[in-house]
């Protein structure tokens, strides 16, 4: 079975966020796609075994009049509900394999998510828009991040906690403590803050996403984060494009287009190894 690596909003190797993608579509001649996923333990054996942020499984449709694939998304230690940079890795190898034109139609636990050829290239998604709600602080949670916040979102069916610190480099700074983190009820983390310099860098705002409740310490760039990062900052900066920066060790920009309850996330990614496995799946 073929597994490759691909490096997302990123335009250069060894940067942005790694996924694992696996086209379920036994290589063997003449054989046919198989009608459906392996059971959840081996594809969570197969993404623990890869240790990247995620893995991304899909699969063809057949007789599904909204979309053309399937797709599931793993880390190293669950399943999750909604991921961008692998699906945006997967919108690449699809197309790098010749497989897909057009507009990917992907039938996912959280709905049909699509991926469009983007102007210029790269592919841009279309994801549900988090829904934000202001929120109290959680009892230790400036003591985990290391930094106070300025304010605090829910967001919602996303599962995750968005909070604002005070400067760009608070959120470069931050060094949170993970055992602590992994203790708040929510997938994730997202920190984020505007740009410091936003004519010169090139980006509008910058973020971070700490998720150690299913096994990413850091995550280095995250898409599904960005469904809620837009909406919070377009309503702050009066545009609906913008460029967010993810100022992870790897670093990544994600380009957003709020169109209400949908996000535009636009992308670039670089394929990096492609391999075999060698034993049963």
């Amino acid at each position: 079975m073929r597994i490759r690596t691909v490096d997302a909003f990123t335009d250069r190797a060894y940067a942005g966020n790694p996924a694992a993608v696996v086209l379920l579509d036994d290589d063997r001649p003449g054989a046919a796609f198989p009608a459906g996923f392996p059971s959840d333990e081996r594809l969570q054996r197969l993404a623990c075994e890869m240790n990247l942020s995620e893995t991304a499984y899909a699969h063809p449709l057949s007789g599904d009049p909204e979309a053309d694939w399937a797709l599931r998304w793993f880390t190293p230690a669950a399943e999750v509900g909604l991921c961008g940079h692998a699906t945006l890795a997967t919108a690449h190898i699809l197309r790098e394999d010749g497989l897909a034109e057009g507009v990917l139609r992907f039938r996912c636990s959280s709905g049909v998510l699509t991926a469009a050829t983007a102007p210029g290239g790269g592919n841009t998604l279309n994801f549900p828009t988090a829904a934000l709600t202001r929120a109290d602080p959680p009892a230790g949670l400036a003591d985990a991040l290391g930094a106070p916040p300025v304010a605090v979102h829910d967001t919602g069916p996303l599962g995750d906690l968005l909070v604002e610190l005070a400067d760009e480099q608070a959120v470069r700074a931050l060094d949170p403590d993970s055992t602590a983190l992994r203790r708040l009820p929510h997938r994730g983390v997202i920190v984020t803050a505007p740009a410091a310099d936003p004519a010169g860098s090139g980006y509008d705002y910058v973020s971070r996403m700490f998720a150690p409740a299913v096994g990413i310490p850091e995550d280095p760039v995250t898409g599904s984060a960005h469904t809620a990062l837009a909406p919070l900052w377009s309503a702050r900066l009066g545009k609906d494009t913008l460029t967010g920066l993810q100022c992870s060790a790897r670093t990544g920009t994600v380009r957003t287009t709020l169109l209400g309850d949908r996000t535009e996330l636009t992308g670039t990614a670089v394929t990096v190894l492609d391999a075999q496995l060698r034993t049963e799946f």
